[in-house]
């Protein structure tokens, strides 16, 4: 413990990210590091959630899962009270886990309306959308090349033809 409590204070938090300034006389932890990596993978900077302008409540979910999605109030219905944006989530059947996935998706949807066009959430989607396109052309253009080599080597291969 004493070689990590050196670390810990050089270890400062920003607005849900994690930053590490490194000292000289500390070794690297590599399985630290892993283990932050193997969190969230795109840690963008999204606003703080006051809980006094959020108000929420529990209902019953629907979907599948039958006597036990009818029977329990699992699902959560989050407000944010200045935006009146609303936020329902019941991807799970336990409500701690749906509280905190409705405030991330409440975060996300409140970055989009602060910061419009500019949002981290738009920008990281449109550019899923170029790397997509981009992708699917280059599919495109291997399967013309594909289908030109083989009417080039069916002409090749007809008898009659003067080739060389």
């Amino acid at each position: 413990m004493s070689r990590l409590s050196p670390f810990v204070r050089c270890m400062y938090s920003v607005s849900s990210r994690v930053i590490w300034r490194s000292s000289p006389n500390i070794p690297p932890l590599h399985g630290l590091t892993r283990i932050l990596a193997a969190g969230k993978k795109d840690l963008i900077d999204l606003p703080v959630l006051n809980e006094d302008e959020l108000e929420e409540q529990f209902v019953r979910g629907s979907g599948p899962g039958g006597q036990a999605t009818n029977k329990t109030s699992n699902c959560v219905v989050l407000k944010h009270i200045p935006s009146g944006i609303v936020v329902k989530c019941h991807q799970t059947r336990s409500v701690d886990i749906n509280r905190k996935r409705a405030r991330d998706i409440m975060r996300e949807k409140l970055d989009v309306v602060y910061k419009g066009e500019l949002s981290e959430v738009l920008v990281k989607k449109k550019e899923s959308e170029l790397r997509k396109q981009e992708k699917r052309k280059k599919v495109n253009e291997n399967l013309e090349r594909k289908r030109q080599f083989k009417e080039a080597l069916a002409a090749a291969s007809k008898p009659g033809s003067d080739t060389v």
